[in-house]
């Protein structure tokens, strides 16, 4: 007789829970909780769950090593104990889950309970790695279940988050809600709680925190949004300003750190408005006083949206209603009474400052009797300053206090002479950063000063590429090194990528210089010239295989791509500026920056500066953008035509059709349009976009002529457009086109009947737009999700999968449109059916974040969907 096997195996593959508990006693429960797990598509494990040639007990543990979560049910029985055995199956089982598994414990309450039952509690009560919740009847079991695994789904995704340095991640370039904090932050506790205090009161809808550079602000605001967290529970935002100029960016940076696409069709005001209608959140607007014209938007936005706070910080007032200024005031310095001793000194902020950022360099600085006087002579002549206390004491690394102190008295006396029209403590401040400047060598002076041309952050090889015939040609590596180390350059490490950053007010400070050494327009054209060439060489890659990480590295350099756009502005390159926005046509479409586009041809017209003809076709086709979807009209339409016309005329066969495909984009908005021109001008732009090769192009132009049909009414065509674009994009490897038909086509199967394949389809784009980090790709896919729930009668999926997609809608200002609403129906008859079911959904939905229901949705995803979900 062969001998029994040591593993039974299980036909599938899914995520397993295993059930642990009584049989009879729980029997209701047992049928409720498999019920609950089997909505979630997971595999419930029940010892009951039919015959097997082997022993009970043989089968729990087999089946328990291959489980992957635990749940045990327990009430007021213990369990019948074997003759051979010294305890019950429930608690052998317990025993047995690895130390490693989830265990979720859920105890029915009772009066009557086994003692034995009792003392296996009390056990599960003291063990760390389960988690128990009571429960008083079968529907809040359920309810408990259903939460319970959605999270632990999410958990799972969150397990396969890369460690920094895996250059395989797919994901779109991650957007901080707080920046994290290298440091401690020192002697603002009190400034917390005031700002805070502000922020509480209804009245307060902007606060703004004013003070020279280096005093803190930034800083500060984050103590506060860090602290806020309680009182904010629909988020809080970061919005970095520093890479900013021109006030009409405002709102497309406010977006862009929402989520918030633009692409045309609304105006992006209403749709940032649409995101933060009835929510409480906090957005912190950084660096503020460079577009400082731009601040009655921000009463646009709260006046549509009152629940929400922006904390700002600015070195000058913004002046605008709702406004309540919290002047930021210097670290605390020791008093002039007293005895000096180190003990004393160390009560002030400033000197714990100074004693922190010292220590970091060089770990056996003290504060002793000896230098207290140097330290405090030191906080006392920079006045506080927290940047110009943490420049002094990174140079304790090589230099004593009282030396420090020394030539800090010879700086301050010699150069804020110089200095006189500025405020005492920009002048200080300046003072501070050209004595640590001044112990640099000469070419580690000029490197530093030549970075202020870049924006935020930059590479190496970005560094390298401006470098050519600088004094620091072919040393770059080694003296961007040397900067780190004097706490002049801060180095960033995320995910593995190298790159660097100046202080916004050490960046001004070297601009300073490059301009007063005449050097400013020579180093802008070079940053200029690098960041061209950069999009040129990923530019290819937007179409096709290569999408996710093009859009990925093209987000990392957006700030110095705005930069560079600046300086071939200012110095009148436009034919530049041109084809760098054509060149990156795809990326501002998938990541929502028309708008941002828009403004820039705008101010290209109005200079009134030669241009070629191909870039007056690039500025008309880019004004015009977002009028089509906005502000369809005849002259739309004419603009379009003759931005068509002028590409043509240049020799761009593929531009001109896009125009082309445009115009009849903006002709399909009309109420009366007239279809049949409309597809007349979009199948003779596909013709065009075949002959170049332009499969991008061909697939959008297909996803227009479905839309043709379905105003029309004809479904059967539609299905046929969008299906043919579907295939376009998966003979490209191209994920945006592919969702975006997906996504069309789907909701033409669904209408059609087609339910299975509408489900696929939609567990595809949900997939893809997860990849793409495509949120409204997700919202729709879940809307779908939730149809197809619904019309299956699976009123909690149903409501959870509708609420969280409603939920994103909001969040990132996507408007419902009637038309691609085609959850509506099956919901509302589905609520008219199980009105409780539904409502219980609605409530999961509610509590669950966008990567817990993606988990319910795809609880056996692959790993690079995993990876990229674990980066949102």
């Amino acid at each position: 007789m062969a001998a029994t096997p040591s593993v039974i195996r299980t036909p599938d593959q899914q995520i397993r829970v295993f059930v642990s508990s009584t049989l009879r006693e729980l029997a209701d429960e047992r049928r409720a909780v498999q019920q609950a797990i089997e909505r979630l598509r997971l595999a419930p494990v029940m010892s009951n769950l039919g015959a097997h040639p082997h022993s009970p007990a043989e089968l729990s543990r087999s089946y328990l090593a291959q489980s992957d979560i635990f749940v045990g049910i327990y009430a007021d029985s213990y369990g019948d104990v074997a003759a051979d055995g010294t305890t019950s199956a429930i608690e052998d089982e317990y025993d047995r889950a690895p130390p490693t598994m989830p265990k979720l414990i859920y105890i029915k309450e009772s009066d009557g309970r086994d003692d034995r039952l009792e003392r296996l509690i009390d056990r599960i009560q003291i063990d760390n790695t389960a988690s128990y919740l009571p429960f008083t009847d079968t529907d809040e079991l359920v309810g408990r279940v259903l939460t319970d695994l959605a999270t632990l789904l999410a958990e799972r995704f969150d397990e396969t988050r890369p460690e920094a340095g895996d250059d395989a991640v797919e994901s779109a370039p991650p957007v901080p809600q707080l920046p994290v904090a290298f440091t401690k932050t020192v002697g603002r506790e009190e400034d917390v709680s005031r700002v805070r205090q502000l922020l509480a009161r209804d009245d307060n809808h902007v606060v703004t925190l004013v003070g020279p550079g280096g005093i803190g602000k930034s800083r500060l605001a984050v103590e506060v949004a860090a602290a806020s967290e309680d009182m904010f529970p629909d988020g809080i935002y970061f919005v970095a300003l520093e890479g900013v100029q021109e006030p009409g960016l405002l709102l497309p940076t406010i977006a862009y750190f929402f989520g918030v696409r633009d692409n045309g069709e609304v105006a992006l005001e209403e749709r940032i408005s649409h995101a933060l209608e009835d929510r409480r959140v906090l957005i912190v607007l950084d660096d503020f006083e460079q577009i400082v014209e731009a601040a009655p938007a921000i009463v646009q936005l709260y006046t549509a949206a009152p629940h929400a706070r922006f904390l700002v910080t600015s070195r000058i007032v913004l002046r605008i209603r709702g406004e309540q200024v919290y002047e930021v005031e210097s670290l605390r310095l020791p008093g002039d009474t007293g005895p000096l001793n180190p003990d004393r000194a160390r009560a002030s902020s400033a000197v714990a400052l100074f004693v922190d950022r010292a220590q970091a360099v060089k770990p056996d600085f003290t504060l002793t009797t000896e230098n207290v006087a140097a330290v405090v002579d030191i906080c006392k002549r920079l006045e506080g300053l927290p940047l110009a206390i943490e420049l002094a004491a990174a140079q304790v690394r090589l230099l004593t206090p009282r030396y420090i102190a020394q030539r800090l008295d010879h700086s301050l006396s010699v150069l804020t002479v110089a200095n006189r029209d500025m405020p005492i403590r920009h002048r200080t401040m300046r003072t501070t950063i050209e004595w640590s400047v001044s112990l640099l060598s000469q070419e580690q002076r000029t490197l530093l000063e030549d970075l202020g041309v870049f924006a935020t952050r930059f590479t190496l090889d970005a560094v390298e590429a401006i470098g050519r015939g600088r004094p620091w040609d072919g040393r770059a590596i080694d003296a961007l090194s040397e900067l780190v180390d004097d706490s002049l350059v801060k180095p960033i490490e995320v995910e593995g990528r190298s790159t660097f950053s100046l202080l916004s007010i050490m960046r001004e400070y070297a601009v300073d210089r490059l301009k007063a050494r005449g050097e400013i327009d020579e180093l802008r054209a070079a940053h200029a010239d690098y960041y061209a060439d950069l999009v040129r060489r990923v530019a290819p890659g937007l179409r096709g295989a290569g999408q996710v990480d093009a859009v990925r590295q093209i987000g990392w350099e957006l700030s110095n791509l705005r930069a560079a756009v600046r300086h071939l502005m200012d110095g009148n390159r436009l034919d530049d500026v041109a084809e760098l926005a054509w060149t990156l046509f795809v990326y501002w479409w998938i990541s929502g920056f028309l708008s941002e586009v828009r403004l820039w041809m705008l101010e290209l017209l109005e200079k009134h500066q030669p241009i070629s003809q191909r870039t007056r076709a690039v500025a008309e086709f880019f004004a015009m953008w977002s009028e089509l979807w906005q502000h369809p009209s005849n002259e739309v339409v004419a603009g379009l035509g003759e931005s068509a016309r002028l590409f043509a005329e240049s020799g761009d066969e593929d531009a001109a059709a896009i125009a082309l495909a445009g115009r009849a984009t903006a002709r399909l908005q009309f109420p009366d349009f007239d279809a049949e021109a409309v597809a007349l001008e979009l199948n003779e732009a596909l013709a065009t976009f075949r002959k170049v090769d332009d499969r991008w192009s061909e697939s959008m132009a297909e996803v227009g002529l479905g839309w043709v049909d379905v105003v029309g009414g004809h479904l059967d065509g539609a299905l046929a457009h969008f299906s043919r674009s579907a295939e376009i994009a998966d003979e490209g490897h191209d994920p945006y086109t592919r969702a975006v038909a997906g996504n069309n086509r789907t909701r033409v199967l669904f209408l059609t009947g087609q339910v299975e394949a509408a489900e696929q389809e939609w567990f595809l784009t949900l997939r893809l737009s997860i990849r793409l980090h495509y949120e409204e790709g997700v919202a729709f896919a879940l809307d779908g999700l939730a149809a197809i729930a619904a019309t299956r009668g699976d009123a909690w999926r149903a409501g959870a999968f509708s609420q969280v997609a409603a939920s994103a809608r909001r969040r990132t200002g996507i408007l419902d449109v009637e038309g691609l609403a085609v959850q509506r129906a099956p919901l509302a008859a589905l609520r008219e059916r199980d009105p409780q079911g539904l409502a219980a959904g609605e409530r999961a939905g509610a509590a669950m974040a966008l990567t817990e229901a993606v988990a319910v949705a795809l609880p056996d995803a692959e790993p690079s969907v995993k990876e990229a979900m674990a980066l949102w």
